[in-house]
């Protein structure tokens, strides 16, 4: 047993995203140009402006039509619980239904556990003796699908997440916010770094909200929008987006 680590690659995403996006939006304002005019004349220069543009004004309809697949491993059951609530997605994760943990599991284990010498102490204890009796139980026949019920939220899981455009700007401005817990914070922003590789256009205004527009967490603020901005000030320069 030992202690997991987050892994995020993005596996797929839609061919030329951002051209896709930007016909996509044309279209929408061409008068009498076909699809091939669109084509002929879109350049990378006005493609990029144009991205943007839309992207700032809100008309996120068009990016619906571009998609990416991440896949994601070193995560906790707890993070993926909170995960598959972004319902406008698809998800295929490892099951601890089918999938015998037969050398024990990894797991997750959170920063303020692991700083605690006596928590930590407690949690590692706890999460082999859990193991023990998950082996037990498998060993005396008990099916994999109920002997699972004694693992924690702990418990390492793999899953692969496809979301269009659309839907991960929205998951960023919940999920990149100091609000939302470290773990799956930690995943959106890789995955947000992921996305800036391919496609830095469509993602140039996306984080938490603070970032793009204003902290909507009210009472419940951080109060931290300008350590937060500087962040994702230095990510953007990183891509070469800052302008």
């Amino acid at each position: 047993m030992k202690k997991a680590k987050l892994n995020v690659k993005l596996l797929k995403y839609t061919a030329d995203p951002e051209l896709t996006a930007a016909l996509a939006a044309k279209l929408c304002y061409a008068s009498d140009a076909t699809i091939d005019d669109l084509l002929k004349k879109i350049e990378k220069t006005e493609q990029i402006s144009f991205i943007e543009k839309i992207v700032r004004i809100g008309h996120h309809s068009v990016l619906e039509h571009v998609s990416f697949t991440f896949g994601i491993e070193g995560v906790s059951r707890a993070l993926t619980h909170q995960l598959v609530r972004h319902r406008i997605a698809s998800y295929s994760q490892r099951s601890q239904r089918y999938v015998k943990h037969k050398s024990g599991f990894e797991y997750v284990l959170p920063g303020s556990i692991e700083s605690n010498s006596e928590a930590k102490k407690d949690f590692v204890e706890l999460m082999e003796n859990i193991s023990k009796v998950y082996d037990k139980m498998v060993e005396l026949g008990i099916p994999a699908e109920d002997a699972r019920y004694v693992l924690p939220n702990a418990c390492e899981t793999k899953i692969i997440v496809t979301m269009n455009a659309r839907e991960l700007i929205h998951f960023f401005n919940v999920r990149c916010c100091n609000r939302a817990q470290w773990e799956i914070r930690v995943l959106a922003e890789k995955m947000l770094d992921e996305c800036l590789k391919v496609a830095p256009s469509i993602f140039k205004y996306a984080g938490p909200n603070c970032v793009v527009d204003k902290c909507k967490e009210g009472e419940f603020s951080c109060g931290k929008a300008s350590e937060v901005k500087k962040r994702y000030e230095e990510l953007l320069r990183k891509y070469d987006r800052l302008n």
